[in-house]
């Protein structure tokens, strides 16, 4: 029986078509921007990690702040810390937690010996605390502290609901806009963690004016406590104007805490004794609690949330969830909403520290150089002089005596006497010896108190704001600027950059 041909049709129905692009669901991933697409218009912060400046979106016109990520040698790859701190802003996503919005690139010439350049790209926000705080025309009111401080525990408990610990809270890493809102941000020193684990972590982390003791005393074994110690520290410093503990070393900030809080005990902080980090403690003397005496003449119940925040036992420090529970947020006055807030001209930590640089450069250049006489003074000078000269020299030169040490005056190259302020050796404009710099006209220069770097998300010294190891790069830069913690070996928001932490 003779095979039947194939049918074309069915040949045609079951011949294999050409494969189909697959359509991609989900996110769209644009890679990164150039930095070319950024106007720079003004700078920010500037520290050991880098430079953070504002600039303008080329294209949409956006405000934005460009925080440069620091890489000490190219030949070690992207720093980690970078890459943890991108992974955990990607992740997040809360109206009171900084958003990164873009990573921005500059590529390096080897001809021309430039390195590469990569930044991260945050929305502009117009002031920092710290910078408030230090802005003489600024006055916080009550209901405004209280927007603040809801707004900074609603982002925490954000945080520590996603199992992540911030590590370096303080004034300079909390941004606020004009429109009221406010951030916190720089996540250099954040991690995620495990609360059921105990893991041991880093005791490298957050700036010494807001460090619980338990971390001033090497505890690894630390939880969201510590987060929660910085916020009432903050409280405490907008109630005040000024930080609350600002302790030159690790002993002194120990010893303010315990002024403060009281002296440790196994009651008040259960196992303190058999921390690592006790030389030099048993010397102090025990002190009473003093909290609520110390901050209630501000407001009871802002000096009752306080008195259960600054707790020596972490164990019982409130939550963030506890605190936004408290009296302290629905008694009279409430808090004020975000949009009824005043609008201030733009104050970070880092304009700050400028213009009061400035201001004492100036002072110094006053003090350095006399005043010089007017041409009228200085005719009428020349006339006493003269006769003063005719009077005690037996010819008369004109000279006065204590220019030659006689009044003969014979020596006519000595006529004329330099008046120059810094003729170190010679006299002044008024006769007198010129007044070599002392020690104290000298600045000290840096960035002073806030330690631990004042570096922020955009990250204070001879202002007596900072403590000494208070990075002068971190100040100013809060968008996640590093500054150098001080104590115990720490580089804190601090050797910036090159933190090797866990």
């Amino acid at each position: 029986m003779a095979a039947l041909p194939d049918s074309p049709s069915l040949s045609s129905a079951y011949s294999p078509s050409p494969p189909q692009p697959r359509k991609r669901e989900g996110k769209k991933f644009v890679g990164c921007s150039k930095v070319d697409d950024y106007e720079i218009i003004d700078k920010l912060g500037e520290g050991t990690f880098g430079e953070v400046h504002k600039a303008r979106h080329r294209a949409t016109g956006q405000l934005v702040a460009l925080k440069r990520i620091l890489m000490h040698t190219e030949n070690d790859g992207f720093p980690i810390t970078a890459i943890r701190e991108i992974k955990i802003l990607k992740a997040l996503k809360h109206d009171n937690v900084v958003r990164l919005i873009d990573i921005a690139v500059e590529r390096g010439n080897v001809a021309l010996r430039q390195r590469a350049s990569i930044h991260m790209v945050f929305p502009y926000m117009d002031h920092d605390l710290t910078g408030l705080l230090e802005n003489p025309s600024v006055t916080l009111t009550l209901p405004q502290i209280k927007c603040y401080m809801k707004q900074l525990l609603d982002g925490m408990h954000y945080l520590h609901s996603q199992k992540i610990l911030h590590r370096d809270m303080k004034a300079s890493n909390l941004l606020i806009d004009n429109e009221g809102q406010l951030c916190i941000a720089d996540f250099g020193l954040a991690r995620a963690y495990d609360p059921a684990a105990n893991d041991r972590y880093t005791i490298c982390v957050v700036t010494r004016w807001y460090r619980p003791p338990e971390l001033l005393l090497n505890e690894s074994h630390y939880t969201s406590a510590i987060d929660m110690w910085g916020i009432g520290c903050v409280c405490a410093e907008m109630l005040r104007s000024k930080p609350i503990l600002p302790g030159s070393s690790d002993l002194d900030q120990l010893d303010r805490i315990f002024r403060l809080c009281g002296s440790p005990t196994e009651y008040t902080m259960p196992g303190w004794s058999k921390l690592p980090g006790l030389e030099g403690v048993r010397s102090f003397k025990p002190y009473p609690r003093r909290v609520k005496e110390e901050f209630g003449s501000y407001n009871v119940h802002a000096a009752d949330l306080l008195d259960k925040l600054l707790v020596l036992n972490p164990a019982r420090r409130l939550t963030a969830s506890e605190a936004l529970k408290h009296d302290f947020f629905w008694m009279e006055p409430l808090p004020a909403k975000p949009s009824d807030l005043p609008t201030y001209e733009s104050s970070h930590e880092y304009d700050r520290r400028k213009f009061k640089q400035q201001r004492e450069q100036m002072a110094r250049e006053r003090d350095a150089v006399p005043p010089r006489k007017s041409a009228a003074a200085a005719a009428a000078a020349s006339i006493l002089a003269n006769a003063n000269g005719s009077t005690n020299g037996s010819g008369g030169n004109g000279h006065h005596p204590r220019d030659h040490g006689s009044g003969s005056g014979t020596s006519h190259h000595h006529h004329h006497h330099h008046r120059s302020s810094n003729n170190a050796g010679g006299n002044g404009s008024n006769g007198g010896p010129v007044r070599a710099p002392r020690r104290s006209d000298i600045g000290t220069g840096g960035h002073g108190p806030r330690e631990g770097n004042r570096d922020s998300h955009y990250h204070r010294s001879g202002s007596g704001r900072y403590p000494p190891g208070h990075s002068s790069s971190g100040s100013g830069a809060p968008y996640g600027s590093r500054h150098s913690l001080g104590g115990s070996g720490a580089s804190s928001s601090a050797a910036a950059g090159s933190y090797r932490r866990h």
